[in-house]
């Protein structure tokens, strides 16, 4: 592979946690606010499963509404700029905002050590690396980790509204990156948490795809290798190999 493209939140820095609790505390309004008609769809929101597989890479948008509309919500799609509530999708996506900021101002963004491994070989190998995410705080998430410096490029959200990009699992957001990286999709990996992440390197045509599962279950390795997923691991440290005559394992 020619060059990385990592996806930011949860596979770079450990933020996936901040996103699902602030969607937690959006999506639980939101229900009490609207009570879905089967009692079995006003149950809260759980930060693993309903975040794995309603909202997880997706921009905030997209990840209100699939999963509004998994409880049988329809609620309005409302207009930009709108203020944190309940009473739209973009209000809802609004609440969530305000909470994530909150919250990531409050704990700052952590990194896995394996993926600070990785991520300074490829450096020292001269392999090419950018970061994508759907969010619009990658920039902010990268440099309060120390991790901005490794990468070439960033392709966030911010950049996906400005340039017209569909999100995930939609490729085009990793096609941008390899476009400025100046390589093809077949000669670069891809590397993602999210079953919308795989699927979009799937999509792209990328070379590799890697799975990242930070739960730790069957399950979840599944899904990924399911979603398109070449090989998963648990710590990006695992693919890292010792090199012929090297010590280091």
């Amino acid at each position: 592979m020619r060059a990385v493209v990592f996806d930011t939140d949860g596979v770079l820095v450990d933020s996936a946690r901040l996103h699902a609790a602030a969607w937690k505390e959006a999506f639980d309004a939101c229900l009490r606010a609207h009570p879905p008609d089967a009692p079995a769809q006003r149950r809260p929101f759980d930060e693993r499963e309903d975040y794995r597989r309603y909202v997880d890479g997706k921009s905030r948008l997209d990840g209100a509404l699939a999963f509004l509309i998994s409880r049988g919500l329809r609620l309005p799609e409302g207009e930009m700029g709108e203020r944190p509530g309940t009473e739209s999708v973009r209000a809802v996506a609004a609440a969530k905002e305000r909470c994530f900021v909150a919250r990531l101002h409050a704990s700052g963004a952590r990194t896995w050590p394996g993926t600070v491994r990785l991520l300074h070989c490829l450096r020292a190998a001269a392999v090419p690396c950018a970061a994508v995410s759907a969010s619009r705080h990658a920039w902010e998430l990268l440099k309060t980790a120390g991790l901005m410096e490794l990468f070439r490029t960033v392709v966030d959200g911010q950049e996906a509204v400005r340039l017209g990009l569909r999100g995930k699992p939609d490729p085009a957001l990793f096609l941008e990156a390899v476009r400025r990286l100046e390589v093809t999709a077949a000669t670069a990996a891809v590397v993602e948490d999210a079953l919308a992440g795989v699927a979009a390197g799937r999509r792209g045509g990328f070379g590799l795809v890697v799975g990242v599962d930070r739960t730790a279950t069957p399950k979840n390795a599944r899904d990924l290798c399911d979603h398109g997923a070449d090989v998963v691991v648990g710590d990006l440290g695992e693919l890292l190999t010792a090199a012929p005559g090297s010590a280091e394992n």
